[in-house]
Protein backbone atom coordinates (compact mmCIF):
# COMPACT_ATOMS: atom_id res chain seq x y z
CA UNK A 1 0.00 0.00 0.00
CA UNK A 2 1.41 3.34 -1.10
CA UNK A 3 1.53 6.59 0.37
CA UNK A 4 2.02 8.03 4.10
CA UNK A 5 -0.99 8.79 6.15
CA UNK A 6 -1.18 12.74 6.24
CA UNK A 7 -2.17 14.11 9.36
CA UNK A 8 -5.65 14.80 8.69
CA UNK A 9 -6.12 10.97 8.44
CA UNK A 10 -6.11 10.72 4.76
CA UNK A 11 -2.94 9.13 2.78
CA UNK A 12 -0.81 11.47 1.03
CA UNK A 13 0.70 11.06 -2.65
CA UNK A 14 4.15 9.97 -3.36
CA UNK A 15 5.72 13.50 -3.46
CA UNK A 16 4.74 14.92 -0.28
CA UNK A 17 7.32 15.64 2.54
CA UNK A 18 6.73 13.42 5.28
CA UNK A 19 9.90 14.71 7.13
CA UNK A 20 8.88 18.27 7.05
CA UNK A 21 8.42 19.81 10.66
CA UNK A 22 4.83 19.41 11.85
CA UNK A 23 2.94 22.43 12.73
CA UNK A 24 0.85 22.65 15.89
CA UNK A 25 -2.42 22.51 13.33
CA UNK A 26 -1.30 19.56 11.81
CA UNK A 27 -0.70 18.17 15.74
CA UNK A 28 -4.59 19.50 16.51
CA UNK A 29 -6.02 17.83 13.28
CA UNK A 30 -4.14 14.24 14.71
CA UNK A 31 -5.65 14.94 18.20
CA UNK A 32 -8.56 15.21 16.88
CA UNK A 33 -8.56 11.88 14.39
CA UNK A 34 -7.46 9.58 17.88
CA UNK A 35 -10.34 11.50 19.66
CA UNK A 36 -12.74 10.57 17.08
CA UNK A 37 -11.23 6.64 16.92
CA UNK A 38 -11.47 6.73 20.76
CA UNK A 39 -14.55 7.64 20.47
CA UNK A 40 -15.58 4.88 18.26
CA UNK A 41 -13.90 2.44 19.87
CA UNK A 42 -11.11 1.64 17.91
CA UNK A 43 -9.18 3.12 20.70
CA UNK A 44 -8.69 1.74 24.13
CA UNK A 45 -8.20 4.61 26.99
CA UNK A 46 -4.72 3.64 27.63
CA UNK A 47 -3.92 3.66 23.70
CA UNK A 48 -5.55 7.34 23.39
CA UNK A 49 -3.37 8.51 25.81
CA UNK A 50 -0.12 7.17 24.72
CA UNK A 51 -0.93 8.25 21.18
CA UNK A 52 -1.98 11.88 22.49
CA UNK A 53 0.99 12.42 24.51
CA UNK A 54 2.98 10.95 20.81
CA UNK A 55 1.80 13.32 19.19
CA UNK A 56 1.57 16.80 20.94
CA UNK A 57 5.68 16.17 21.25
CA UNK A 58 5.76 14.84 17.63
CA UNK A 59 8.59 17.32 15.82
CA UNK A 60 7.52 15.87 12.08
CA UNK A 61 4.92 14.88 9.37
CA UNK A 62 6.18 11.47 9.52
CA UNK A 63 5.67 11.11 13.60
CA UNK A 64 2.15 12.12 13.39
CA UNK A 65 1.76 9.88 10.44
CA UNK A 66 2.76 6.66 12.49
CA UNK A 67 0.03 7.57 14.75
CA UNK A 68 -2.92 6.88 12.70
CA UNK A 69 -1.68 4.55 9.94
CA UNK A 70 -4.00 1.64 11.56
CA UNK A 71 -7.10 4.25 11.73
CA UNK A 72 -9.39 4.82 8.99
CA UNK A 73 -9.89 8.30 7.45
CA UNK A 74 -12.02 10.74 9.38
CA UNK A 75 -14.75 10.65 6.98
CA UNK A 76 -15.30 7.15 7.61
CA UNK A 77 -16.01 7.03 11.03
CA UNK A 78 -19.21 8.73 10.89
CA UNK A 79 -17.93 12.18 11.83
CA UNK A 80 -17.55 14.05 8.55
CA UNK A 81 -18.20 17.51 8.89
CA UNK A 82 -21.33 19.18 7.04
CA UNK A 83 -21.03 22.22 5.20
CA UNK A 84 -24.41 23.93 6.66
CA UNK A 85 -26.56 23.27 9.92
CA UNK A 86 -29.54 24.93 11.30
CA UNK A 87 -30.76 24.20 14.21
CA UNK A 88 -34.74 26.31 14.77
CA UNK A 89 -36.85 26.18 17.98
CA UNK A 90 -39.08 27.75 19.34
CA UNK A 91 -40.40 28.23 23.03
CA UNK A 92 -38.76 24.34 24.10
CA UNK A 93 -36.38 23.63 26.55
CA UNK A 94 -32.27 23.77 26.40
CA UNK A 95 -30.24 23.46 23.32
CA UNK A 96 -27.05 22.36 23.63
CA UNK A 97 -23.69 21.22 21.65
CA UNK A 98 -21.54 19.49 24.22
CA UNK A 99 -18.82 16.58 24.13
CA UNK A 100 -16.95 15.92 20.60
CA UNK A 101 -19.24 16.93 18.01
CA UNK A 102 -18.45 17.99 14.34
CA UNK A 103 -17.98 22.16 14.01
CA UNK A 104 -19.57 22.11 10.28
CA UNK A 105 -18.76 24.89 8.34
CA UNK A 106 -21.80 27.34 9.27
CA UNK A 107 -24.15 27.30 11.68
CA UNK A 108 -27.44 28.50 11.26
CA UNK A 109 -29.49 29.74 14.88
CA UNK A 110 -32.92 30.37 14.70
CA UNK A 111 -34.44 30.05 17.87
CA UNK A 112 -37.26 31.98 19.94
CA UNK A 113 -36.80 31.98 24.05
CA UNK A 114 -34.46 28.77 24.54
CA UNK A 115 -31.30 28.91 26.20
CA UNK A 116 -28.36 27.87 23.34
CA UNK A 117 -25.31 26.49 24.67
CA UNK A 118 -22.24 25.57 21.82
CA UNK A 119 -19.42 24.15 24.08
CA UNK A 120 -16.04 24.20 21.76
CA UNK A 121 -13.75 22.24 24.62
CA UNK A 122 -14.20 18.95 23.19
CA UNK A 123 -15.70 19.32 19.63
CA UNK A 124 -13.71 18.72 16.51
CA UNK A 125 -12.78 21.48 14.18
CA UNK A 126 -13.08 20.50 10.49
CA UNK A 127 -12.48 24.63 9.40
CA UNK A 128 -10.38 26.76 10.63
CA UNK A 129 -13.68 29.48 10.51
CA UNK A 130 -16.94 28.73 11.27
CA UNK A 131 -19.56 30.99 10.52
CA UNK A 132 -22.63 31.58 13.34
CA UNK A 133 -26.22 33.05 11.50
CA UNK A 134 -27.43 34.05 14.55
CA UNK A 135 -31.46 35.08 14.37
CA UNK A 136 -32.25 34.40 18.30
CA UNK A 137 -34.93 36.08 20.28
CA UNK A 138 -34.67 35.82 24.32
CA UNK A 139 -32.58 34.04 26.50
CA UNK A 140 -28.54 33.31 26.95
CA UNK A 141 -26.64 32.01 23.71
CA UNK A 142 -23.56 30.86 25.84
CA UNK A 143 -19.96 29.63 23.60
CA UNK A 144 -17.63 27.46 25.90
CA UNK A 145 -14.27 27.96 24.16
CA UNK A 146 -10.71 26.91 24.99
CA UNK A 147 -7.12 27.95 24.16
CA UNK A 148 -6.67 29.07 20.05
CA UNK A 149 -10.31 29.44 19.61
CA UNK A 150 -11.31 33.26 19.08
CA UNK A 151 -14.59 34.89 18.78
CA UNK A 152 -15.71 37.54 16.78
CA UNK A 153 -19.15 39.24 17.63
CA UNK A 154 -18.32 42.65 15.59
CA UNK A 155 -20.83 41.39 12.92
CA UNK A 156 -23.48 40.81 15.37
CA UNK A 157 -26.81 43.06 15.66
CA UNK A 158 -28.04 43.41 19.29
CA UNK A 159 -31.34 45.10 20.25
CA UNK A 160 -31.52 45.02 24.04
CA UNK A 161 -29.48 42.36 24.48
CA UNK A 162 -25.79 42.49 25.50
CA UNK A 163 -22.51 40.54 25.11
CA UNK A 164 -20.04 39.27 27.81
CA UNK A 165 -17.16 37.96 26.75
CA UNK A 166 -14.13 36.59 29.05
CA UNK A 167 -10.95 34.39 28.78
CA UNK A 168 -8.94 33.50 30.36
CA UNK A 169 -5.24 34.43 29.80
CA UNK A 170 -3.29 32.41 27.23
CA UNK A 171 0.04 32.51 25.71
CA UNK A 172 0.53 34.94 23.01
CA UNK A 173 2.24 32.42 20.81
CA UNK A 174 -0.79 29.86 21.28
CA UNK A 175 -1.83 29.75 17.39
CA UNK A 176 -5.62 30.34 16.72
CA UNK A 177 -7.30 26.83 15.47
CA UNK A 178 -10.54 28.43 15.37
CA UNK A 179 -12.47 32.01 14.63
CA UNK A 180 -16.16 32.06 15.10
CA UNK A 181 -17.75 34.89 13.55
CA UNK A 182 -21.35 36.07 14.78
CA UNK A 183 -23.04 37.53 12.41
CA UNK A 184 -26.96 37.98 12.17
CA UNK A 185 -28.86 39.96 15.43
CA UNK A 186 -29.54 38.88 18.99
CA UNK A 187 -32.85 40.37 20.48
CA UNK A 188 -33.21 40.50 24.36
CA UNK A 189 -31.33 38.21 27.21
CA UNK A 190 -27.37 38.22 26.47
CA UNK A 191 -24.46 36.78 24.39
CA UNK A 192 -21.77 35.12 26.90
CA UNK A 193 -18.33 33.86 26.11
CA UNK A 194 -16.60 32.24 28.40
CA UNK A 195 -13.61 29.69 28.93
CA UNK A 196 -14.95 26.18 30.73
CA UNK A 197 -15.41 26.02 34.46
CA UNK A 198 -13.26 24.55 36.76
CA UNK A 199 -14.21 21.61 38.76
CA UNK A 200 -13.93 21.37 42.61
CA UNK A 201 -10.59 19.71 42.64
CA UNK A 202 -9.23 22.38 39.53
CA UNK A 203 -9.96 24.96 42.19
CA UNK A 204 -9.09 23.31 45.20
CA UNK A 205 -5.32 22.65 43.58
CA UNK A 206 -5.30 26.67 43.13
CA UNK A 207 -6.49 27.84 46.03
CA UNK A 208 -2.49 27.69 47.55
CA UNK A 209 -1.42 29.34 45.19
CA UNK A 210 -3.74 31.98 45.19
CA UNK A 211 -3.36 31.93 49.02
CA UNK A 212 0.69 32.44 48.99
CA UNK A 213 0.19 35.21 46.29
CA UNK A 214 -2.21 37.16 48.81
CA UNK A 215 0.42 36.52 51.81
Amino acid sequence: MSGEISPTGKRSGPGSSPELRASHADRDRVVDVLRIAAGDGLLTADELDERLEAALSARTLNELAALTTDLPPVGATGAEAKDVVRIEQVHSGAIERVGRWVLPRRLELAVTYCEVTLDFTDAVITHDTLRIDVGMTGKTLTLVTRPGIVVDTDGLQLAHSRVKYRQTPTNPDTPVTLRVELVGQKAHGRVVVRPPRRSFWQWLLRRPTALSARD
